[in-house]
């Protein structure tokens, strides 16, 4: 047999050893059993599996000659081991503990004597072209995949703007709905008031005509005629009075009616108005936005006239003249 066919037999015959039979508990008991054995020889068998057999086929015979005898050297320690036999031995304790520390102990020599040809075989089994090829496959399919993840988050960003943009165009048309209806409930009580009024109106201006019609007769009824000239006066004077009272209370039912009445239509229109707000900031130009919105806003939000006082309608303050607002949008439209 060469000298590598007899390598490669002592490698392969450590590789294929199990450590688990170096434990002969059954066999030796609690007091001389080799458990402790196990793990150093596992890890002795471990670094033999990284020699590869195919590897040595290149070795010269030298080399070949220190990796059999470094093989068949631990494996006697092992043989040892299994044949080891307390009724045979003076001291069977100290014989068992000097095996396992011998077993040891041969990690390290080991190491040292197999590490170079176990470094050559791993080199000669890798196929660094074919590593090579993965790994730019791999590098191609990273960048392919960030590619489209990279693609599928940007149209992700623009289909969540779209949902933010749709949120908060609802959000806004809802808030102005809200708003809106106070003006609505506004306009509805000051519609309620007039219904109210204009019943009182009514009622005032029957009391009045039934009073003239009264009044023409009233010198006739038995008692109330009068008898001088000072009498008739008085009758006059009431009558005056009494007129004067109901056509107060008349023209002040008819006033309120009528003032009810221009509150309930002013406070309709801007309810309608601020509805339509969206809608004119969406239209209004850029450049001119700041003018637009802020007569839009002028024409919903400034004060009312009472209906009690006439030619009062910009009390509080008036709408911002053109004049005043034009340097703003030149501003504007400059820094753009």
């Amino acid at each position: 047999m060469s000298m590598l066919e007899e390598t490669i037999a002592s490698v392969k015959r450590m590789q294929e050893f199990d450590s688990a039979t170096l434990a002969r508990e059954k066999e030796l008991g609690a007091s001389f059993n080799f458990n402790k054995a196990i793990q150093p020889a596992q890890k002795l068998i471990n670094l033999y599996k990284q020699l590869s057999l195919s590897s040595l086929e290149d070795l010269p015979d030298n080399p070949l000659n220190t990796i059999k005898s470094k093989a068949d050297s631990d494996f006697n320690r092992f043989s040892e081991i299994l044949k080891f036999d307390p009724a045979t031995q003076a001291n069977p304790t100290t014989t068992r503990d000097t095996n396992i520390n011998q077993l040891i102990g041969s990690y390290e020599s080991t190491f040292n004597a197999l590490y170079n040809f176990i470094s050559y075989g791993i080199s000669k089994t890798a196929d660094f072209k074919r590593l090579e090829t993965e790994a730019r496959a791999v590098v191609q399919s990273i960048s392919d995949k960030s590619k489209e993840l990279t693609r599928q988050l940007a149209q992700q960003n623009e289909e969540a703007k779209k949902v933010l943009e749709n949120i908060q165009r609802v959000a806004a048309e809802q808030g102005v709905s809200q708003q809106a209806k106070y003006f609505k409930d506004e306009s509805e009580q000051h519609s309620k008031d007039a219904v109210t009024w204009s019943k009182k109106t009514r009622n005032w201006a029957i009391a009045l005509l039934g009073y003239g019609i009264v009044s023409f007769f009233i010198h006739k009824i038995p008692g109330l005629e009068p008898e001088n000239a000072i009498q008739s006066a008085q009758i006059i004077s009431s009558k005056i009075l009494i007129f004067a009272v109901l056509s107060f209370m008349l023209l002040l039912s008819a006033r309120n009616f009528l003032s009810h009445k221009h509150n309930s239509i002013v406070n309709k229109h801007r309810q309608n108005a601020l509805m339509t707000f969206n809608a004119l900031v969406d239209a209004a130009n850029p450049e001119h936005k700041d003018v637009i919105l802020t007569y839009a806003a002028s024409c919903i939000f400034a004060p009312q006239e009472t209906g009690y006082s006439k030619g009062m309608g910009n009390i509080g303050g008036s709408s911002p003249s053109v004049v005043e607002l034009l340097p703003n949008a030149i501003s504007k439209m400059g820094q753009q």
